[in-house]
């Protein structure tokens, strides 16, 4: 039996949405004690399936549906309100542009912290250190404090090292739609190659022409909720339908 190396029980994640009011009204709430006003916004509801190791699994919903949300969940960059989310193996991935970059450290300090957030060890990230530069193609701003950076850079820099960490579990969110094109086709060309390998990969994208090349299963939300689970091409087909509906 294919080992296991995400599991999604039960997960359940709220947030809290505060509506804007003037100085004036928000002074006059405290005053009265009556607090200021604020909703909870259901992300994810009761959500659970499985993901075997090797398999290629697409996050498929509208905006607003919780893939991002529940993708964060699986990197542990959100913990969840209800129910468990566990992983096996070293997980990394492209989540937001600039997640675990220090702004006021140079790009070559950020390959260190970074790759040590994503579990490599000081002499990994050193022997691997000249690979992430070259693949990144910013060796000219290596030295450059990263909050200079522009958000293409980032992605540089951040999938590169993503990638050199040997992650047995990849995710990806909408992040490739930063960046020029022949990096986008690099960054696809290095994901194609850790699928060959067998690596686990979890990917969110609206590009559903790529989802359907990349990946053998997606799993289908709607407002928070797990609506299908089946092939990539199935579940595409089917969010197609619902949006023509």
């Amino acid at each position: 039996m294919p080992t296991t190396v995400i599991e999604v029980t039960g997960v359940t994640k709220q947030f809290t949405l505060r509506h804007q009011r003037s100085l004036k009204e928000i002074a006059v709430r405290l005053l009265t004690r009556k607090g200021v006003d604020k909703d909870t916004f259901n992300a994810l509801d009761e959500v659970s399936f499985q993901i075997a190791e090797g398999e290629t699994v697409a996050l498929l919903g509208f905006n607003g549906s919780g893939k991002s949300t529940l993708l964060k969940l699986i990197s542990g960059v959100l913990q969840p309100d209800g129910g468990t989310v566990r992983t096996r193996g070293r997980v990394a991935g492209l989540i937001e542009v600039g997640a675990g970059f220090h702004p006021d450290l140079t790009g070559r300090e950020n390959v260190f912290l970074n790759g040590a957030i994503l579990g490599m060890t000081e002499a990994q990230i050193a022997e691997k250190f000249d690979e992430i530069i070259a693949f990144s193609e910013i060796e000219k701003f290596i030295d450059t404090e990263v909050k200079f950076y522009s958000s293409g850079m980032f992605l540089r820099l951040a999938f590169s090292v993503a990638v050199h960490s040997d992650p047995e579990v990849f995710l990806v969110d909408e992040i490739l739609a930063v960046g020029d094109e022949p990096f986008q086709r690099k960054c696809l060309e290095r994901i194609d190659a850790l699928k060959s390998e067998g690596r686990t990969l979890v990917i969110v994208s609206h590009d559903l022409d790529l989802v359907s090349r990349i990946c053998e299963r997606g799993i289908l939300l709607r407002k928070g909720r797990m609506i299908g689970d089946g092939s990539a091409t199935d579940m595409v087909a089917r969010l197609r339908d619902e949006n023509d509906q």
